[in-house]
């Protein structure tokens, strides 16, 4: 049900509660399949299973729709949250567990409708952010050129991904090749020691099974003992299961599965939209490390986009460095955190923010310092 209705001329700005049963699930399912860029994070089907097991807080689905037709031509999920160490501003929601800010965009969608969906959720404070958004998509490229001066890129980074096609194959071959390619051979070969290899994929319903199988895994390993897995907690497991059975729908997810015998020892789990591939998460049995089963399946997994039709290129949503990943998916995705100011207030407050994210990134750079030179 929308909570407010303002907006003029052809489009209509509406607040809704994901939640809510009213909300009109079928624009807002029709808007993710037509975006020119792909975002399952902001799908009813990875959306409301996070909100409902997470915490829905003050996060509403921010939506421009044509005034006439009521087609959805913008939409993202947005609340208030610290950027920073301290200071909250209105944001897309993403999380650790969606790290992908891209909002919901319509080829249709001019710069008038986001240019009211800047000031829709900017709302009284006067600045807004976009974290984890991708900096050379056609997504970031039309935010920014719809609101010209008003906007600033903070918080930097760069995490592993992979093309597709000729680009694709030869990332494959620079990852899969010289000694690391005789040393991944050999560690498979010592793997089989201790019983057949096999690797296999899994969709639609026996995504569901594999899960279950994964989220065990995962919870025998260094997250469990650490309380950071899936089921370590009842509101995680929950979520988590109802995001792979709505995605499961459609072959929106794949499990790539490792196994020696009949025991799995690697599984990763990803999401696919419309040729595009997300990493989502990653286990592997600690008995078997030394065989380096994680690296095995993320190459595996590289393997089985190339050859998937309609293939477009794969984001890893891994932090950047990633010691696994990163040398094995060679592409690189720049992100950064968008922020749009407006007006002098709006202005003054995004210095503010930039300043907080500049200290919260050095705290971080601090810590992880520390924590090499107590662990070295």
């Amino acid at each position: 049900m929308p909570l407010d209705t303002p907006g003029a001329g052809q489009h209509e700005l509406v607040f809704l509660d994901p939640l809510d049963p009213d909300a009109p699930g079928a624009g807002w399912q029709a808007l993710c399949d037509a975006a020119i860029d792909r975002n399952p994070f902001f799908s009813p089907g990875f959306l409301c299973p996070l909100l409902e097991n997470m915490g829905r807080g003050s996060v509403r689905l921010v939506v421009v729709r044509d005034r006439v037709r009521g087609r959805w031509l913008v939409a993202a999920p947005v609340g208030r949250r610290r950027l920073g160490l301290a200071l909250a501003t209105s944001a897309t929601w993403s999380t650790d567990y969606s790290p992908l800010g891209t909002p919901l965009i319509h080829p249709d969608a001019g710069d008038d409708a986001l240019r009211c969906f800047f000031e829709a959720c900017a709302g009284h404070g006067g600045v807004f952010a976009m974290s984890y958004l991708p900096l050379h998509s056609k997504s970031a490229q039309r935010l920014i050129a719809a609101v010209p001066g008003r906007t600033r890129v903070v918080a930097r980074s760069a995490r592993a991904s992979h093309g597709s096609g000729g680009n694709g194959a030869a990332q494959l071959a620079a990852a899969d090749s010289g000694k690391r390619r005789k040393e991944m051979r050999r560690l498979l070969r010592r793997l089989g020691d201790h019983g057949k290899t096999r690797f296999s994929s899994h969709q639609g319903a026996d995504a569901i099974e594999a899960f279950e199988a994964f989220l065990h895994l995962e919870a025998g390993g260094w997250k469990g003992r650490t309380g950071t897995a899936l089921l370590n907690a009842p509101q995680t497991a929950a979520f988590a299961r109802g995001v792979v059975a709505n995605m499961s729908r459609g072959d929106g997810v794949r499990i790539d599965q490792l196994r020696v015998g009949e025991e799995l020892v690697a599984a990763l789990v990803l999401f696919q939209d419309r040729g595009r591939v997300f990493s989502w998460k990653i286990a592997f049995d600690e008995a078997y490390a030394r065989y380096s089963p994680g690296g095995q399946i993320a190459l595996q997994a590289f393997r089985t986009n190339l050859a998937s039709p309609g293939f477009t290129g794969a984001d890893s949503l891994a932090v950047p460095g990633h010691t696994m990943i990163g040398p094995l998916w060679r592409g690189r995705m720049e992100t950064g955190t968008l922020l749009y100011a407006r007006g002098t207030f709006g202005g003054l407050l995004r210095t503010l923010c930039v300043a907080d994210l500049k200290l919260k990134q050095a705290a971080r750079r601090a810590a992880r310092s520390l924590k090499r030179r107590l662990t070295g």
